[in-house]
């Protein structure tokens, strides 16, 4: 089974980071590193790919300035090889050109399956999933807790607050994969030294048939004309019991129309 992983390399969450003071955006000129709700995606495809007993796991990425330090980090876990979209034109673009972006370079590889996060940790637009499967004309399944894919059908138990739906549809398929639902492996000094000399397809938008007109701030026809720090949370209220202090929390509960 060939499957395709899409793979967000972003900065690393326990550094705050910087804001670009022209653009308002996050500066991403630093090491990035992968989005650990794509580790699960990974996780997810080598399984699949073992219990297939064939084929390949591609990651698919677009980051800026080249960057592949989250890419080998899915290598070494072990997947075989990775497709990198990085070029100058990309910076500012929004989920619908980064879904076109992807969905151009995953054409390039033969893909069964297309894997992917339910939303990054970065941005939670959790539209791109879905974007990328409209602009492949392939069915979508979202919110997966489990996969199984056999003749040419994907089985997914779609994650719902009530519990899980059964959902099948033909393959090939993109498929979000819920954060948390499988144990990403840790990479072995194996994995890590193979990693190093696996294939790395680096390629920039014109490889892909797009225009710098599509991706980009002209792309997305977007603005970010403010930042501003979120209001710091109020004191709640402190409720001492005097011998009634069930009452008064039933009467806020009821106030709150949770009770």
């Amino acid at each position: 089974m060939d499957i395709v992983v899409c793979v967000k390399q972003i900065p690393d969450p326990a550094d705050p980071g910087e804001l670009d003071s022209d653009t308002n955006t996050l500066k991403r000129d630093m090491k990035l590193i992968m989005d650990e709700s794509d580790s699960y995606g990974v996780e997810m495809a080598l399984q699949l790919r073992d219990a297939a007993g064939e084929g390949e796991v591609t990651l698919v990425s677009m980051a800026p300035n080249e960057e592949v330090n989250g890419l080998r980090s899915a290598l070494a876990m072990g997947a075989d090889k990775a497709i990198l979209v990085s070029d100058e034109a990309l910076a500012g673009t929004d989920a619908l050109g980064t879904a076109r972006v992807l969905a151009a370079a995953i054409g390039r590889a033969q893909a069964d399956l297309i894997l992917a996060a339910t939303e990054s940790s970065d941005g939670y637009t959790g539209t791109v999933p879905e974007q990328v499967a409209e602009l492949l004309g392939l069915p979508s399944v979202t919110f997966a807790k489990e996969i199984q894919a056999d003749s040419g059908e994907v089985v997914v138990k779609r994650q719902t607050e009530a519990g899980y739906d059964e959902v099948r549809c033909p393959l090939p398929a993109v498929v979000s994969v819920t954060a948390g639902v499988v144990e990403p492996r840790y990479p072995s000094f194996k994995g890590i030294m193979a990693a190093k000399s696996k294939p790395m397809d680096q390629v920039g938008i014109g490889d892909l048939g797009i225009s710098a007109e599509q991706v980009g701030w002209a792309g997305g026809g977007q603005e970010i004309t403010d930042v501003s720090p979120a209001p710091e949370r109020e004191a709640g209220e402190i409720i001492t019991d005097e011998g009634d202090a069930h009452e008064r929390i039933v009467a806020l509960l009821e106030e709150l129309r949770i009770v």
